[in-house]
């Protein structure tokens, strides 16, 4: 016979361990608050690019093309009144160096003078983010990325000090180290009426300032308003509430009340310790962390649900049988299921945290914690207030008589 582990002897223990982290949680979360992301606060959010200068790009024919470089092709679209419409595109990858391909452009009209990297492979061109470029007597500046590690002058800290002076500032870094990406993010108090005029021109000044005239290529910029962030706050809270009550209701339908009640006590206890460790951490709160906690909360509920079915099923096999006999049986029977089941998740997940940076990254991470805790949550929190109702209804239960006192007889 399989040994069955004693697990409703920890039930204490764990709701003490568990009221203690969760109260260190909310402590930090009275004392600091959360990380903010500009999803929550109105603010700028804008995707830099640290490059090199590498080519001044012109054309002094009719019409006026458009230059695109994507992440492998450079393509000029020719239009207008004067001109046939046409294109010339380059693959990067197979036209050579820079040199090569300001050769092929030249046979097109196109004038590119190199500024930097005559000798480096075209494909380190830096894309187009912002759009195409309309072409004239007038240059336009297109950029390199680093042909080397040795050659990666920018790094989050240096981001952050170059900006710090503007105001609230958070800063992350966006895919590979050699990319020199980054996501910078700044809160709007509300005192500047021209904040999201004024933003995009400063971050630029002060980051040339600190690298270099030239060396910065936008990627992309989005502001957030205040109503916004106020309605995505709001929207976060109610969702949260309404996946709580849809489990109650879902778990109270298919077993009882308190089993219904246990697995929303559950998930609540692996979003409080999620929060908890956002905030110890200073990871940054924003619709990906929102998107963590949801994810696990269906993760722990399905966790939850097989071992009630569980409970359920040994229960009518054995109804004589103590709860807490019952709870120890049937989580024993679902244990290695338990088990093998979060660590192939925590593979997946650990690739992301391992493979990926920015926001992946925290999400990754975030789910990590909470699948431990929901884990943990399913096997002493939901099961431990089952066995915590069951108790209580019992004791307040009459007991049967035991026996009649019976009057003797007068002589």
């Amino acid at each position: 016979m399989k040994r069955v582990i004693k697990f409703h002897k920890a039930f204490l223990p764990a709701v003490i361990g568990s009221a203690i982290l969760i109260t260190v949680g909310l402590v930090g979360l009275l004392t600091m608050g959360l990380n903010l992301g500009v999803d929550f606060q109105a603010g700028i959010n804008q995707s830099v690019q640290l490059a090199f200068p590498a080519a001044d790009v012109s054309y002094d024919g009719a019409g006026s093309p458009v230059l695109s470089i994507g992440e492998d092709t450079l393509s000029v679209v020719f239009s207008g009144a004067e001109v046939e419409s046409r294109t010339a595109s380059w693959d990067l990858r197979t036209v050579g160096t820079v040199a090569d391909l300001a050769s092929a452009m030249k046979a097109e009209g196109l004038t590119m003078s190199i500024r930097d990297g005559a000798g480096l492979s075209a494909d380190l061109l830096v894309p187009t983010y912002q759009g195409d470029y309309t072409l004239g007597k007038g240059s336009v500046l297109v950029h390199r990325g680093p042909k080397s590690d040795a050659e990666i002058y920018g790094s989050i800290e240096s981001i952050r000090e170059a900006v710090s002076g503007i105001g609230s500032v958070s800063v992350q870094s966006v895919g590979a180290e050699s990319s020199m990406q980054y996501m910078i993010r700044i809160s709007d108090d509300g005192m500047d009426k021209a904040f999201s005029e004024k933003m995009p021109a400063l971050i630029r000044s002060a980051l040339e300032s600190k690298f270099g005239t030239g060396k910065v290529v936008t990627i992309k910029t989005d502001y957030v308003g205040a109503r916004f962030s106020k309605d995505l706050s709001d929207s976060a809270w109610k969702l949260t509430l309404f996946t709580s009550l849809a489990i109650l209701a879902y778990a109270t339908i298919r077993f009882k009340l308190q089993y219904g009640l246990g697995a929303v006590l559950a998930i609540l206890h692996d979003g409080l310790i999620m929060v908890g460790f956002i905030v110890w951490t200073r990871m940054e709160f924003n619709t990906t962390s929102i998107a963590a906690i949801l994810t696990i909360l269906g993760y722990s509920i399905n966790d939850t649900i097989v071992i009630f079915d569980r409970i359920r099923e040994d229960r009518k096999l054995d109804p004589g049988a103590k709860l807490s006999a019952v709870i120890d049986k049937s989580v024993t029977e679902t244990l290695g299921r338990t088990i093998i089941t979060t660590l192939t998740t925590m593979l997946a997940v650990f690739s992301l945290y391992i493979f990926t940076s920015g926001s992946i990254k925290d999400f990754a991470l975030a789910l990590l914690v909470g699948m431990v805790s929901g884990t943990y949550s399913t096997v002493f929190i939901a099961t431990g207030f089952v066995h915590l109702w069951e108790n209580i209804k019992n004791k307040r239960q009459p007991k049967p008589a035991t026996g009649q006192m019976v009057a003797k007889p007068a002589h």
